[in-house]
């Protein structure tokens, strides 16, 4: 693993950092560029479609898929992002894994606040086992607030009654809207994208108002973790957000869940999607690929 990898993609970060005090469209426009720049992902294909009444991309690796379908949530703070701006991080999995994923445009804030994006999370799994995928043939994975969107559709889908995927894999996720981990303090200077003071400007177009502390806001806090799937959670311990994970994991072991609980040190939020600048993140991203391959492989072994 290399330390210049490392402090160079801090350099980077930290020369433009996060405003959240931006208008939503700005940080939209911004966040699109920045996400969307380059060649198109390599090895995959990308068909636009539509789940759970949003709009979605279906990303297949070249040649075929092995059974199984990914059903992936992007970052963005519930306000911005998008499947294209995630569309890189998505194909990772899809090419470590040999299944197709389809990403899911949900609804952002302001203009669709909590529970909205719940709501459409929801929605695009029902969808999935409505269309006959079997639940143990699907794996949630998202990062950053679509991580947090993973794992409170996990949480919705259990209270609907719906049968649990066989797993889910999470990048760096959004799961404290209180933002009250003590890593919002002691990682302040170590984070070269986020501060509290940021995340709470942005946080609170999604808040609208309500409070955070809802077991769908904060469920690293205040939710039943009880009976939900195998997890992996993927955190760099150079981010505010790195209590978010360490919490969440600790509360769901005692809820007697399998969880895997993965912090690379010296690397920044959502590390993962310097693959192929950082040594760390293509390592991650095959952790993470052999989990949701495994979990898919126990499926298999119990049918």
């Amino acid at each position: 693993m290399s330390k210049v990898q490392r402090a160079t993609i801090d350099a980077t970060m930290r020369q433009v950092p996060f405003d959240g005090s931006l208008p939503p469209e700005q940080m939209r426009k911004d966040f699109e560029a920045q996400m969307t720049s380059g060649p198109a992902p390599a090895g995959v294909t990308v068909t636009p479609s539509v789940l759970g009444g949003r709009p979605a991309l279906t990303v297949e690796p070249e040649g075929g898929s092995a059974t199984g379908t990914i059903l992936y949530f992007h970052g963005g703070a519930w306000v911005f992002g998008s499947p294209a701006t995630a569309l890189h991080l998505t194909a990772a999995l899809v090419r470590r894994t040999g299944v197709r994923a389809v990403s899911v445009d949900y609804r952002l804030a302001p203009e669709h606040p909590f529970p909205a994006a719940v709501e459409d999370g929801l929605a695009a799994y029902r969808d999935l086992l409505d269309q006959g995928v079997p639940a143990e043939r699907i794996v949630l994975a998202g990062e950053s607030a679509g991580g947090g969107l993973g794992v409170t559709t996990l949480l919705t889908a259990r209270e609907a009654g719906l049968p649990m995927p066989a797993a889910a894999a999470v990048f760096s996720p959004g799961l404290d809207a209180t933002l009250s981990g003590e890593s919002m303090t002691t990682k302040h200077d170590a984070d070269p994208l986020f501060t509290r003071a940021d995340l709470a400007a942005v946080f609170a177009h999604y808040l609208a108002a309500q409070d955070p502390a809802q077991p769908l806001l904060s469920p690293a806090l205040h939710a039943d973790l009880t009976g939900l799937p195998p997890l992996l959670l993927q955190a760099g311990s150079n981010e505010v957000l790195l209590d978010d994970s360490t919490r969440f994991a600790a509360r769901a072991a005692a809820a007697g869940v399998d969880v895997l609980l993965d912090v690379t040190a010296d690397v920044p939020h959502v590390f993962q999607a310097f693959a192929g600048l950082l040594d760390e993140a293509d390592a991650a991203l095959d952790r993470a690929g052999r989990f949701i391959t495994d979990a898919l492989a126990r499926t298999d072994s119990r049918s």
